[in-house]
């Protein structure tokens, strides 16, 4: 059976290697600046979007469930005032039912 020791060049490695990356930050966080402050760069793919793809965008765009913005806003100020109450029963089962929605989506 043969043991294999670690190298003494490993351990030298690994400890020069904290203050390599001390030294590169700064230079890694102004050129992080510098491409930020650029604005998004693109790769140069052109990408196309079928017909049928924008379809069913426009067809799930309007199957969206309209938002009632008092009942947000009420839930908002009860959890600003820390008078906010979880049921996590009534979570469970709400969780059960699109669970059992999206299954029977995916049998049809």
């Amino acid at each position: 059976m043969t043991i294999i020791k670690p190298s003494d060049n490993h351990v030298a490695l690994t400890s020069n290697a904290a203050p390599l990356a001390a030294k590169s930050a700064p230079a890694a966080s102004a050129q992080a600046k510098t491409s930020a402050a650029k604005g998004p760069q693109t790769a140069g793919v052109a990408v196309t979007v079928s017909s049928l793809a924008r379809s069913m965008e426009t067809e799930g765009a309007s199957e969206l469930a309209e938002v009632d913005m008092v009942k947000v806003n009420s839930v908002k100020q009860s959890i600003a005032n820390g008078t906010f109450v979880v049921n996590p029963g009534v979570i469970a089962d709400k969780l059960l039912s699109n669970a059992q929605d999206m299954l029977q989506r995916t049998r049809i």
